[in-house]
């Protein structure tokens, strides 16, 4: 494959679409912001692209719900292509808003479209307000395509409604036993703590999710939003071989699509 191609979902009310696009284009793939009408209207289709990400913002004012609104026309509208897509292993990546879109349309944590069994959500943060800081990621599975195991990293959070819940403990056993627990918030030294080291009280300390194959990725934080090392908040005290965390996880996406897809 000469050109990985990738496709941005915009609707009203997202603003992290440019971002994203910059984000993917920097890490080598072709980028498109696509208007999520068009899709539904079957103006443009999904089979020639690799790559769906769903970006951060605030999709329809989240007047609803955080997500509920986008992720019931994906649901509703864009159901067959989408399995589609995951079906051919293609990749999926939410990104905070996108991230609350994937659970609320059943695509995470298994990647099947579940049924009205849900027993995943994500709600409001436990602090009552809007968190925007820094935090600590460790990785937790090993297969996501989209992390390196073992690598912690430091993105920049920016949401009202990011605590992960869970339905009960059977379902929380089966998200880290199965190894759909992507990322865990941690402090600097990697342990788990209460706030602001979990900045939004979410089950244990949860920060995104995968399914099954690895090949769907949703998260809280920002990784479009550390592509560039001066996008650190402390970037002139790096070392200048320091690179930046977020655009490795767009950079894994679009190697493993130029090698298997």
């Amino acid at each position: 494959m000469t050109k990985v191609k990738a496709i941005v979902l915009r609707a009203a009310g997202i603003n992290c679409d440019s971002e994203s696009e910059y984000a993917l284009e920097l890490a080598g793939a072709q980028a498109r912001r696509v208007h999520i009408n068009k899709l539904i209207k079957k103006e443009i289709t999904l089979e020639d692209y690799h790559i769906l990400v769903f970006p951060g913002g605030f999709s329809y004012g989240d007047d609803v719900a955080a997500g509920r609104i986008l992720a019931n026309q994906v649901k509703y509208h864009l159901h067959e292509p989408i399995k589609k897509f995951i079906n051919d292993g293609k990749l999926v990546l939410g990104i905070c808003n996108g991230f609350q879109v994937l659970v609320k349309a059943g695509i995470l944590p298994g990647g099947d479209f579940a049924d009205n069994s849900q027993k995943v959500t994500i709600t409001y943060n436990d602090s009552g307000k809007f968190e925007d800081r820094w935090v600590y990621l460790a990785p937790q599975t090993q297969k996501c395509i989209f992390i390196e195991p073992g690598r912690g990293i430091y993105l920049p959070i920016a949401h009202a409604e990011g605590k992960v819940v869970v339905g009960d403990a059977d379902t929380l056993e089966k998200l880290q036993s199965q190894g759909h627990v992507a990322f865990k918030y941690v402090d600097s030294n990697g342990k788990e703590g209460d706030y602001p080291v979990n900045p939004n009280g979410s089950t244990a300390s949860i920060a995104g999710l995968a399914d099954s194959t690895g090949r769907i990725l949703g998260l809280m934080p920002h990784p479009e939003r550390f592509v560039r090392r001066t996008q650190h908040p402390h970037w002139s005290r790096l070392k200048k071989d320091r690179s930046s965390d977020g655009i490795r996880i767009f950079e894994n996406a679009v190697r493993f699509a130029r090698q298997n897809l």
